[in-house]
Order: C-alpha cells, then structure tokens, then sequence
C-alpha cells in the first residue's frame, strides 16, 4: 500500500519507518527542509533505540522516502497520515494549528480518494473539523474519509510498541475506511493484536483517557511516597503490594520526581480544559497536574535538606537529565525545574546524561556537561540520581567516594537499596522510603 505521514517529528518518523518495515512504500513529508535533508542522508534528528537502523534498512530497500513536497507525497498514496505537533497552548488547550494546515494543504492538492488519518493526539471534535475543512478547499469534490487512529508509542520503546501494540484504535464513519485500515494493520492480526473498532470521536477521547489515566497513576504514587516519608513506610512495598492486585497491576506505580516528556503534561492539561470548555470541571486530573507541579517542589527541598538547607556554592552532581531513559527528550523533564532551582540558588551544577545533553543545554544554560558519571562527580557535595538509565543502575561507588569532596546522595528514582548505599559510607537519601 502507498502512504503518507505529514509530520516527520517522534510519532510521523516512527509511524512512517514502521509502516515501511510492514512492506508498504512510504513518503514522509515536513517542511523542515534542514530535518529532510539530514533524514536523505541517513541521520535521524531524534534519539530512539533501534530508530536509525530501520530507517536505513527500508530507505535503502527503497520502501521509505523523505521529501518537503506534498503534492508529490501525496500523489500516491491511499492513506495519508496526519502526524504534526499539537502543542499545549496559553490556555492549556491542545494547539492544532499545524493540524489545520495540513488540512487545508491536502484539500487543495488531492486528485482522488484518499483515507486520511489523524495520527496526532488530537481533541474530540478534530476529525469533523478536518474533514470540513478539506471539503472547503477542494478545487473540485473528490471522495475521501476521514479516521482517527491514535497513537500509543512511548519513548525509548517506540519500535516495540508500534511493531507489538498493547491494543490499536481505529474511528471511522463507514466500512471503505475501516477496511483500508484494517489492510493495512494487517501484519499485526497475525500476531492476535486486539483491535478497537470504534466512531471518531470516542477513539479521539481514547488516547487523552488513556494518559490522564497513566497520569493519574504516578501522581498517586508519589503522593504515597511522601506519606510514606511522614509514616516511615516503604513505597516500593506499597507499590508492589497495590501492583499485584490484577485490578490495579505494577506499571507506573514508580516514585519519584514526576510526570514529564511530551504527552502526560500536554494531554492532562488538554483534557481538563477541553472539560471546562463543556462545562465540566475534570477535578481528579486537576488534581494530578497540581500533585506533578508539586512534586517538583518537594524533590528540590530534598535536596537542599540533605545538604542542610543550603545550596549556596555546593557543588551538586546530576546523573541523567531526560524525563526518562532511553530518549533525549528534555520536553517537561522534572531534571529542568529542579537544577534551574538549585542554580538560582547558588548551587553549581554539573550533569552527564547518555542521550540529552545536546537538549538540556538549551533548557539549563546553567548547568555544566561532562563526559561520564565520574567527571560529573569530580568535588561533587551532593550526587543526585535524576533518570534511571541502565548504566546508572551499576555504579563504582568507591570510585564515586574517591572523586567526590561530599557523602551525600539523593536517588530521585529509588535505583538504589539504600543500605548497600548506606555501608559504602554514603548518605542516602530516596523517595518514599526509610534512609537506611
């Protein structure tokens, strides 16, 4: 089947190198020409594990192209996918602008019937928009529908959850539509992928439930945590024992410094405005952004309380930086607000992470990067553990206690049992949980 996704940003690119791997001849479309050019020469703009590889393999195999000509990505192709950004806005509303535009460009230059597939996170009411707005700037009326098909791709295992999804959502109006779509997850019923077969705006409501509910999730569990702290209570005992209730389960029951990257805050907000804009006020996910913005809050004080309240000319040590493991994404990362708070302080801050420096730097202009997670140690008082990649789950602590001038650890993300910690001479600071 011929495709075209419109947005090459972390969902399109994804979406388009993933269709092609399926066997389909795929033309991504953005008018970045800088991102474009870069993609033709075989260099991926974001960092995704496995990403750069498939998209070598099908652009060689011929199966994936990249261009900033629409007519020509369209030209084609049967289904085109909408996969553009759709920022927060001042109100906290869901900015579809770029969405829009799409629109209208896909209105004005088609020839024949084409699916058209809002791949974005979108609100409810987004795909009638869409399909009158095609209809208005037709030059000439031609056939086509328009469908909702959310995506549910986290980053850092984008691949895996495109290639072996938990579920895919498809809303149409009529049988043509659901038919092409189901062709073209073809691959995925070999592999008893369930399907939600739905109109277009309950599966455009699917995608905002779905994320405020995970949302929802880790601001509770953070809000245990610091009960927790005031009780002497374990939270990761807590968590395990809510987890392995079969109604409740163990994923996003983490502590914590809080939600981040580019859905949970955009989505949580989206919904709750899109509730007040019905005449609803959404009071648990209000709520769950109130907790997130706080939990923040709490996680710099306990900080500055473990070096005694005062940041002032300490130097303090920050291994990672993304909102989580496995991406460079620093969109929302709690890592931005607390370092940035600490700065304003007095505190002088170094970091390593494995994949967001380059980001980061745009974010915290204050901070220092360094080479790996002893340099950043170097006459450090304070090591704070902020994101929990892999190589940080490994550390030399003698070697950390060699280099550092301090003992004092703050571990955000309970990577560390805090007595194995704790007998190193070190003190040991998590979330949730007894000290040691």
């Amino acid at each position: 089947m011929n495709i075209c996704v419109v947005g090459v940003g972390y969902v399109g690119l994804v979406t388009g190198t993933c269709f092609a791997e399926f066997g389909n001849n795929v033309v991504c479309i953005d008018n970045d020409e800088d991102k474009i050019r870069r993609l033709n020469q075989g260099q991926v703009p974001i960092y995704e594990p496995g990403l750069e590889e498939m998209v070598t393999k099908n652009s060689r195999e011929g199966r994936l192209t990249f261009t900033t000509d629409l007519k020509e990505g369209l030209k084609d192709a049967l289904v085109t996918f909408i996969a553009v950004g759709t920022p927060e806005g001042e109100d906290g509303s869901a900015d579809l602008k770029y969405v829009w535009e799409v629109a209208r460009s896909i209105g004005e230059t088609m020839e024949d019937y084409k699916v058209v597939v809002t791949k974005s996170t979108v609100p409810v009411g987004t795909g009638q928009v869409v399909e009158d707005l095609i209809n208005e700037n037709q030059k000439k009326h031609i056939e086509f529908d328009v469908v909702s098909n959310p995506e549910f791709l986290r980053e850092g295992s984008a691949i895996e959850d495109f290639m072996r999804p938990d579920r895919v959502v498809i809303g149409a109006r009529n049988e043509r539509a659901k038919a092409i779509m189901r062709d073209l997850y073809r691959p995925l019923y070999l592999i008893e992928t369930p399907f939600v077969i739905a109109d277009i705006e309950t599966a455009e409501l699917v995608k905002y439930a779905s994320n405020a509910f995970l949302a929802t999730k880790i601001s509770f569990i953070n809000e245990m945590a610091n009960i927790c702290e005031l009780t002497g209570a374990n939270v990761n005992v807590v968590s395990k024992g809510m987890g392995l209730d079969g109604r409740i389960g163990p994923k996003f029951l983490h502590a914590g410094a809080g939600f981040g990257g580019s859905c949970f805050p955009k989505d949580t907000a989206a919904i709750a405005k899109l509730a007040k804009k019905e005449g609803y006020t959404f009071q648990i996910v209000e709520s769950v952004m109130e907790v997130n913005a706080r939990q923040r809050a709490i996680m710099t004080q306990k900080i500055k309380d473990a070096m005694d309240g005062d940041v002032a000319d300490k130097n303090i040590a920050c291994l990672g930086l993304a909102f989580k493991p496995n991406t460079d994404d620093m969109r929302e990362a709690p890592a931005t607000e607390i370092l940035n708070s600490l700065i304003s302080e007095g505190a002088n801050v170094k970091a390593y992470d494995p994949a967001a420096m380059e980001q980061a730097k745009k974010v915290m202009p204050g901070v220092e990067m360094c080479k790996d997670s002893y340099d950043t140690a170097q006459d450090a008082d304070c090591l704070v553990l902020m994101t929990e990649w892999n190589q940080f789950r490994n550390l030399d602590w003698a070697r950390l206690k060699s280099v550092m001038k301090g003992l004092v650890v703050v571990d955000l993300r309970n990577i560390y049992p805090p007595r194995l910690v704790s007998e190193e001479g070190f003190d040991y600071f998590s979330v949730g949980r007894p000290n040691g």
